[in-house]
């Protein structure tokens, strides 16, 4: 009888998992198994927060494939010598994993592949990095053509979408490891880990359910979903306009095609252009995802440098002590300071507050953008390493299809815009809570008697600004300038 190990990595579930399928297609009997890589567990660029959600999320995925008789043993340890003994133990004739395309990831997989039967099938991505190119055969460097062209290949329908097994069949008396109880996902993190969770916010936010699992029941559908006004309300970091999807899209607990097909099906449902408009955007971002992650993996270099590699020249300052205050949000700039809060607390920051602080950590407080995306992978649960690094490299203007070096994020005026009433500088920097409308985004400009009415005293409860925006900008078109 035919058997094969499914090797988990980025797919944590059991629905259009193309990789699990194949499998079972292949082999009479499957062995679900997960490999804790110590250089992935002790790397610089790993999150307590992130790893928290990840034990939760093989906790999950282990109760549901009990329910499909079948179990998940986990191993600790180099992948090649892991493999090697558990296809010693179990007499697989293959290994079955998901395609993976970060350096890391690639360099591990060529490495089991000389000596071990592995098998990589598609599903981080819904178009491969090598399907989306140019009439030449090079990759895109910029995102509009890259999304045309992605759009002009095949694209997914509902029933394309691979149903989840109903049995698995995984022979008894292979052993592992307990699931680590540490870090354990905390209160804080707003991201119950789990392919049904995943699921539900997916139905939440389109009003679509890609292929369900069956013992998943959907919620009253919204009489108008968040997608929907998705282009007007996602810049807003006071209202819950975003999906909230990513960090299910990190570990595949969904798959790239259920979002996309969710997406299309909302736009072919919508009623009127507006809500076209926010269908269209959210695909959009569905394709930045895999845009970013083809170019990891064209330009795998983007991780330790500059795309545009004259910017590895720029003068940074680099200065520790306003490195420090960026990190724990004490700042001065309200907005900025709501968003790393977040971010160190929840281990999430809304999209628009991630360009907002990391635009001031780059130009206003001129630190080298690296810098600044370690520090979000150290905490983001959804931290993705070619998501993170391409939006930082867009942000700082070194990268493909980079935000110009000349736009420098005025905080005060983001502020306003897309945190009119404070409401979310309010939940995260709680000094400022009796700070009213008028001062909320310039609290520095506050008379001493307002401070003492607001019980806020800048300098003493709450930071003066570390720099002035005006002389910050400036000083950044200097440094630009002397590369561009």
């Amino acid at each position: 009888m035919t058997s094969s190990i499914w090797w988990i990595r980025r797919d944590f579930r059991l629905a259009d998992n193309q990789t699990l399928t194949t499998a079972l297609d292949k082999s009479e009997h499957v062995y679900p198994v997960f490999i804790l890589d110590p250089k992935l567990l002790n790397s610089d660029y790993t999150a307590q927060k992130r790893l928290a959600f990840m034990f939760e999320g093989l906790r999950s995925l282990a109760e549901v494939l009990e329910e499909r008789g079948s179990y998940l043993t986990v191993r600790e340890g180099d992948p090649v010598g892991e493999l090697e003994s558990l296809l010693s133990e179990t007499k697989a004739d293959a290994i079955y994993a998901q395609e993976d395309y970060s350096p890391y990831a690639r360099r591990r997989d060529e490495q089991v592949a000389e000596t071990l039967p592995l098998k990589l099938a598609p599903g981080l991505t819904l178009h491969h990095p090598t399907d989306v190119l140019k009439s030449d055969g090079d990759p895109y460097t910029v995102f509009t053509p890259y999304s045309r062209t992605w759009k002009k290949q095949p694209l997914p329908q509902t029933e394309d979408l691979l149903s989840a097994p109903k049995q698995i069949s995984t022979p008894e008396g292979l052993t592992g490891i307990e699931i680590p109880d540490e870090p354990a996902l905390d209160e804080a993190i707003p991201f119950p880990a789990s392919e049904k969770e995943a699921q539900q916010r997916l139905y939440s936010f389109t009003g679509q359910i890609s292929r369900q699992l069956p013992t998943f029941k959907a919620a009253s559908v919204k009489k108008t979903n968040a997608i929907y006004a998705y282009d007007q309300a996602r810049d807003r970091t006071d209202l819950d306009g975003t999906s909230r999807l990513s960090p299910y899209l990190r570990f595949g607990m969904l798959s790239a095609r259920q979002a996309v097909v969710a997406a299309l099906t909302a736009s072919e449902k919508a009623d009127d252009d507006e809500a076209a408009d926010g269908a269209a955007t959210w695909l959009s971002e569905l394709i930045w995802r895999d845009f970013y992650i083809a170019i990891l993996y064209h330009f795998p270099y983007v991780r330790q440098s500059s795309f545009r590699e004259k910017y590895d020249k720029l003068p940074w300052i680099n200065d520790e002590n306003d490195f420090e205050a960026w990190c724990q949000g004490k700042t001065g700039y309200p907005i900025v300071d709501a968003g790393m809060r977040q971010l160190v607390e929840s281990g999430w920051m809304h999209n628009r507050a991630r360009m907002i602080v990391a635009s001031f950590l780059v130009k206003h407080l001129l630190i080298d953008w690296r810098w600044g995306e370690r520090f979000f992978m150290q905490h983001l649960v959804d931290g993705d390493p070619a998501a993170n690094n391409g939006g930082w490299q867009w942000t700082a203007g070194t990268g493909t299809d980079a935000s110009p070096y000349f736009r420098v994020f005025n905080p005060i005026l983001q502020g306003e815009k897309f945190d009119p009433d404070g409401a979310y500088i309010r939940r995260w920097v709680p000094e400022l809570g009796d700070v009213s409308d008028k001062y909320i985004h310039t609290p520095w400009k506050m008379p001493v008697k307002i401070q003492r009415e607001a019980n806020c005293r800048i300098g003493q409860d709450y930071p003066e600004p570390i720099v002035e925006h005006k002389e910050a900008r400036q000083r950044a078109l200097d440094a630009y300038d002397q590369v561009k």
